[in-house]
């Protein structure tokens, strides 16, 4: 039975283990939310809340602490500066972690974990054009279009072409084959 056996092996030593979930910690501090497997995201959380409940006192020995998982120094400076002023007032639960469906290669659950209060901050997406800016050119700017690409052929043809290098004579002249080397047939006894 597994009574209180706490967390995952995710089928890796426990260096590999302990490196994985540092690579996971550092993406997520830099980008605030990532794409993984759901276990994975379940080991980061108790991974990463720690480290973010510890960044709260800001102290030497807190940055010694969370710089010895976060291999990454203006990570570092990042988690203590501005996501610790965002997220400081939070008693705990500073990750969310939702559900994405399954990936199609192999069919994993997949989940995106993210910082709770970066949730809208992240690299909103560009608006999509409505159909009104997708209309056709008018006749004007096709026009200019069209004599702007003339101008640019003209300029194109105007360039000389450099004439193409001819072979010498002595390049022409073939080498003779070389020979081909001859193999020596073991003597039988016959023979000898």
């Amino acid at each position: 039975m597994r009574h209180r056996v706490k967390g995952r092996k995710l089928k890796r030593t426990s260096e590999h283990r302990l490196a994985t979930l540092r690579n996971l910690a550092s993406s997520l501090l830099k980008h605030k939310k990532i794409r993984t497997t759901v276990a994975k995201a379940k080991e980061l959380r108790t991974f990463i809340e720690p480290l973010i409940t510890k960044a709260k006192t800001d102290s030497v020995a807190a940055r010694r602490y969370v710089a010895t998982h976060i291999h990454n120094r203006n990570l570092v400076k990042e988690l203590f500066s501005d996501i610790i002023s965002k997220i400081g007032d939070r008693p705990g639960g500073y990750t969310r972690i939702v559900r994405l469906g399954q990936r199609k290669g192999d069919a994993a659950e997949l989940a995106l974990i993210e910082l709770v209060d970066y949730s809208g901050i992240v690299k909103p997406k560009a608006p999509k054009k409505s159909k009104e800016e997708e209309k056709p050119k008018t006749d004007e700017t096709k026009a200019e279009a069209t004599e702007q690409k003339k101008e640019e052929n003209k300029v194109k043809e105007k360039k000389p072409k450099a004439p193409k290098a001819k072979k010498s004579d002595d390049a022409k002249v073939k080498k003779a084959p070389a020979k081909a080397k001859t193999t020596t047939a073991r003597k039988t006894s016959k023979e000898k």
